[in-house]
């Protein structure tokens, strides 16, 4: 066989195959006795051998494997440990799992079982004791929340909530900090020290409001939005304040002011170049990626701008949750805003975890039971003073009372930030040590008193909307007036319709089933009422019998389906306009009895035709002219589905009732065509509006 010939391969035959050091352990007239080191000057001796120079003393000794110690992961594996046993078992008891990080970051912190490690030492493996570690993930959760709300907002909105943001923020914060800081003044705490507390403690809690009103899915409810935009002026004071604080610690001698003056410019201009490089470099950045279609690279480049952005605003001396919220909002603009959100989202829960947990270790249980009726008093005292501030701002703003009265109650407790603030001034000798420690005490009593406020907030505002209820039932109907117009729906359409009536001074009465938004309208003049405009009942209290026409400007279309059918059964006289959803909407109203039915596509269609005729150099007379006749040719279009399938129709309006009530034939072929024609029809025009447009 061939392999019988070949001749055995040595080191000497293939010196590359067999460096020095391992040939000693394969000749035996080289092995040393002991194989696993082999013996001084073997090396050098074999290398000479084969002609291969080798460094003096060199080894190829195997690195050694690193030790592992369970220790090294135990706070890890306890975090993961209750998150797993949290999370399912208060999702299903129905309570908020804030509550449970916190109570085990308080069980396993060094005020819970760390007091027994000592004295029994398998206690320690149940114990959480590297704070440094966690404080470091807890901020991370911060930040990634942070970055979560920036990216489900934009720019737009955020200028829509400017009024909130820099009005109601600004009074907030400013009020709650000088009432506090004058309490704390009056008990003999140095003037720097009382402002710096006052201003920590007037913050609140956005790593625990947020996620409560988000498990709630009320972040895009008013108080939901009344609530982010007073967090996101705190977030924004925190770091002039943090400036303040660094120029005030210092002793060098130098001109404070100006040093301040110098930071906050270098935050301004380091923000500047944060949206300017954000904004040129990000779409490309994730283009690039996106090419790729590697989930991994993807899910880097998302951590990367995170931590980036966060990294550079707390270079330049911002806040790190800021430059988190910047970057979201860039990204809130891109096309891979939804890819971003469902692959840092794991992240944030989890680390929003660390962030609870971290809470729960502040919490010393002996220094609670030493003093309780003080910290619990006091604990009250910040909820109220700090609820009071916003229940006086909330009317300037013109906020409703139920809405001011649940933010209240969500922004009264502490915040997070008063740990980054009084512990820096702590460190720095601005704050006295007992005040800070007091004030970081009750600042972690409130933040759990949260989600149970939360509840509390929510109850209250159901009842004052119950109120608000009772009180828009029990207003005096008004006096009879005939050829009334009255409207159904008194939201922006509503309000529009009764302007131009108001416009030419033609009386109207409008009927809505929102309470406070009945209440506002009252206030400010409008005849509303509260009811349904659906029930046949409430109609005649209306007047309907010598009303003069009805205006359904409803958004939903069944309601509005059922205000024209109360209408007509009990008017058949009645001219009746209602708001359409669309082409077919519009043609199941006309069925039901309506005079004109607007759809919402069609006339918005018209719109863009009549401004991009004008804007190209159309005469105005001849544009006007087509959008008539147009709009003439879609209504007898709907209207023709309509006389097919109720041939009396048109009779029954000017007979009266008698007639109104004889039986209809319909035809259901005929009203299958009918169908079809309509819906071709709008299809082809909402294609035709989308070339013009």
């Amino acid at each position: 066989m061939p392999s019988a010939s070949r001749a055995p391969v040595t080191e000497m035959s293939h010196p590359r195959l067999y460096p020095a050091c391992v040939g000693t352990h394969i000749r035996g007239a080289g092995r040393d006795p002991n194989p696993v080191a082999p013996r001084a000057g073997a090396t050098h001796d074999r290398a000479a051998v084969i002609g291969i120079p080798l460094p003096r003393e060199t080894r190829f000794d195997p690195p050694p494997m690193p030790e592992v110690h369970a220790g090294s992961y135990k706070e890890a594996i306890l975090f993961l440990v209750t998150a797993g046993i949290v999370v399912p078992l208060f999702h299903r008891l129905r309570i908020s799992p804030v509550l449970g990080f916190i109570g085990a970051g308080a069980l396993l912190g060094p005020f819970g079982l760390g007091r027994l490690a000592d004295t029994y030492p398998s206690v320690h493996l149940f114990t959480i004791g590297n704070r440094a570690e966690i404080s470091h993930l807890a901020e991370f959760g911060v930040i990634f929340l942070m970055f979560m709300i920036g990216i489900e907002l934009s720019w737009e909105r955020l200028r829509v909530l400017r009024r909130l943001v820099f009005g109601l923020g600004s009074l907030q914060v400013g009020c709650s900090a000088l009432i506090l800081g004058a309490i704390l003044y009056g008990l003999n705490v140095p003037l720097t020290g009382a402002v710096i507390v006052g201003i920590g403690l007037a913050l609140s809690s956005t790593a625990v409001v947020l996620p409560v009103l988000a498990e709630q899915k009320r972040l895009n409810a008013p108080t939901g939005r009344t609530s982010f935009a007073v967090l996101l002026f705190q977030d924004l004071a925190v770091a002039p304040v943090l400036f303040a604080i660094a120029v005030l610690g210092r002793d060098d001698g130098g001109d404070k002011g100006w040093a301040l003056a110098m930071a906050l410019g270098q935050a301004a201009i380091a923000l500047v170049l944060i949206v300017v490089a954000g904004r040129l470099a990000l779409r490309p950045l994730f283009q690039l990626v996106a090419r790729t279609r590697s989930t991994e690279l993807f899910m880097a480049a998302c951590l990367l701008v995170i931590v980036g952005t966060a990294l550079t605003a707390a270079a330049s001396g911002l806040s790190m949750t800021l430059g988190a919220f910047v970057a979201g909002l860039l990204l809130a603009e891109t096309e891979y805003r939804r890819a971003i959100e469902a692959t840092i989202d794991p992240f944030k829960g989890l680390l929003l975890g660390v962030f609870f947990v971290s809470v729960g270790m502040n919490l010393d249980p002996a220094q609670l039971m030493a003093t309780p009726g003080a910290i619990i008093g006091l604990s009250l005292a910040l909820v109220l003073i700090k609820a009071a501030v916003v229940m006086m701002a909330a009317p300037v703003l013109k906020i409703p009372r139920p809405v001011a009265l649940e933010t209240a109650l969500l922004l009264g407790p502490g915040g997070e930030f008063a740990y980054v603030l009084i512990g820096g001034a702590m460190a720095t000798g601005l704050v006295p040590e007992e005040v800070g420690a007091a004030a970081l005490v009750v600042t972690t009593v409130t933040m759990i008193m949260i989600p149970a406020l939360a509840a509390v907030g929510r109850r209250l505002k159901l009842r004052a909307t119950a109120g608000a209820q009772a009180t828009a039932k029990a207003e005096p109907w008004p006096q009879r007036v005939e050829n009334r117009v009255i409207v159904a729906g008194f939201g922006r359409v509503g309000r529009q319709v009764g302007e131009m009536l108001e416009r030419h001074k033609i009386p109207y009465l409008a009927l809505d089933s929102d309470a406070a938004r009945v209440a506002e309208q009252r206030r400010a003049g409008a005849p509303v009422y509260f009811g349904d405009s659906g029930n046949t009942e409430m109609l005649r209290r209306c007047d309907i019998a010598t009303a003069r026409a009805l205006v359904v400007t409803l958004d939903n279309p069944r309601a509005v389906e059922a205000a024209v059918a109360a209408a007509r059964a009990e008017r058949p006289d009645l001219t009746i306009v209602a708001r359409a959803r669309d082409a077919r909407h519009a043609s199941s109203l006309y069925e039901l009895g309506v005079d004109d039915a607007v759809p919402e596509t069609i006339e918005a269609s018209l719109q863009l035709s009549e401004a991009v005729l004008v804007d190209v150099g159309v005469p105005m007379g001849l544009v006007i002219a087509s959008i008539h006749e147009r709009r003439d040719e879609y209504r007898a279009l709907l209207k023709k589905r309509e006389s097919e399938s109720k041939p009396i129709f048109r009779a029954r309006r000017t007979v009266g009732k008698a007639l109104g009530k004889a039986p209809v034939k319909r035809e259901p072929e005929r009203q299958e065509v009918g169908r079809q024609e309509v819906g071709r029809q709008e299809v082809g025009h909402q294609e035709a509006a989308g070339q013009e447009a």
